[in-house]
Formats: C-alpha cells, sequence, structure tokens
C-alpha cells in the first residue's frame, strides 16, 4: 500500500498587537508549503492589529479582553475554551502579552511554544532590550521554547542573535533582534509541523536531521 501522507499539523496563533510574527508564520507556512494549516489567531485585545490582517487572509479570529474577566483564571479558561474549538496540535504565542497561570500551561504541556526577545535563561520578564544595554551585553536576541509554569523558561528549540552596537537605543536593538525572530521563529516552527521535534526525559529538545538551530543577525537580513 502506497504510504499515507503526514496529516497537517493545526496551529492556533495568539497575539497581542500588529501580529509581525504571526505574519511571518503564516506566510512562511503557505510560501514553504508546510504540512500546517493556521487554524485560528487569538488575540488578548479586540484592537490588536493582527486581527485585521489575519482575517483578510481567510484565517478565523477571535478576541478575548483580559479585563472583561473577574480574575486571570477565569480569562485562561475562557481562552483554552476558544482554543480547543480548533483542536489544535500546537499553540503558538506570537507577542502574547499575558502571563499565563499554570493550569492553562499544563494543560497544553509539550504543545504551547513561546519566542522571547532575549537569549534566555538572560532577561526574563518585560524591556528585555533596556535590561540588555543596562548590562553592557555585547550580543543579545531571541529564543524560541517550549512553554512551562515558570515565566520565559523552558526547554529551548532555537535561538537567534544579534550584535549590541554603539548607539544602541532600545528600540534599535529591538528592531534589529525582530529581524532575525522572522528567521527562527518559522524554522523552529516548521520544525514543529513536520514533526520533527522531540522533548527528551531531561528536559531538552532534539530535532530531526540536527539543523542548525542557532540563527545570526547581519546587515542585510
Amino acid at each position: 500500500m502506497p504510504e499515507t501522507q503526514l496529516s497537517k499539523r493545526r496551529l492556533v496563533i495568539l497575539i497581542s498587537g500588529r501580529g509581525s510574527n504571526m505574519q511571518a508564520l503564516a506566510e512562511a507556512c503557505r510560501n514553504e508549503g508546510w504540512p500546517a494549516d493556521i487554524a485560528a489567531v487569538i488575540a488578548s485585545r479586540p484592537d490588536a492589529g493582527g486581527l485585521e490582517w489575519a482575517a483578510a487572509q481567510g484565517i478565523p479570529t477571535a478576541a478575548l479582553y483580559h479585563k472583561d474577566y473577574a480574575s486571570r483564571d477565569a480569562f485562561d479558561a475562557a481562552l483554552a475554551a476558544e482554543i480547543d474549538r480548533y483542536a489544535p496540535d500546537y499553540v503558538i504565542l506570537a507577542g502574547f502579552m499575558r502571563v499565563l497561570t499554570p493550569g492553562f500551561v499544563n494543560h497544553y504541556a509539550g504543545r504551547l511554544v513561546n519566542i522571547h526577545p532575549s537569549l534566555l535563561p538572560a532577561f526574563p520578564g518585560l524591556h528585555t532590550h533596556a535590561q540588555a544595554l543596562a548590562t553592557g551585553v555585547r550580543v543579545h536576541g531571541c529564543t524560541v521554547h517550549f512553554v512551562t509554569p515558570v515565566l520565559d523558561h523552558g526547554p529551548i528549540i532555537a535561538q537567534g542573535c544579534v550584535p549590541v552596537l554603539a548607539g544602541d537605543t532600545p528600540d534599535l536593538l529591538a528592531n534589529r533582534v525582530l529581524a532575525v525572530e522572522h528567521q527562527a521563529f518559522p524554522a523552529a516552527v516548521r520544525w514543529l509541523a513536520e514533526g520533527r521535534v522531540t522533548l527528551t526525559t531531561d528536559h531538552r529538545v532534539d530535532v530531526q536531521g540536527d539543523p542548525a538551530r542557532l540563527f545570526t543577525w547581519s546587515p542585510a537580513a
């Protein structure tokens, strides 16, 4: 009998703003022919700019505003119910600016993936570019990782690095990091879609084929 075709992974992407990483993922999925579908884009704010772009691509969208809920647990429960309508294989946090409860994270254990704008474990939390400049590091970047209940922590799938240049401001550094995010994030999510990513018993990531998992910025990027 002929070999059955790999079934497409279903991806739900969570955003809070303009969704530039979401757009990079959706465009790479379409242009590179990933074995995946973007099942939905869900925002934590009804005015998130990325919703309009996603809807224009024919991607189902939804928005849940945290201020409409009495507690973080109530918001996360409603968010999980909305996500689960689409039966995703992976939930991708692409600039989703909410701290998620342990119950939510555990519900999607091994299926919840985030991109953070620093070379974790350095600079968890907010204002990562200002943190990097304040400490005088010469290299900064981004990390794609599985999410655990510990904030900005979890097995690392890929990272991207950029130089910190003389005269940098947080905005200049953020723009440089964003360019390498748009390399590392689509690559990592494609590996997930292709079924190449596994978590080891010691909480590390293996990627079948052993691709380069460190991405570097260049002025032409």
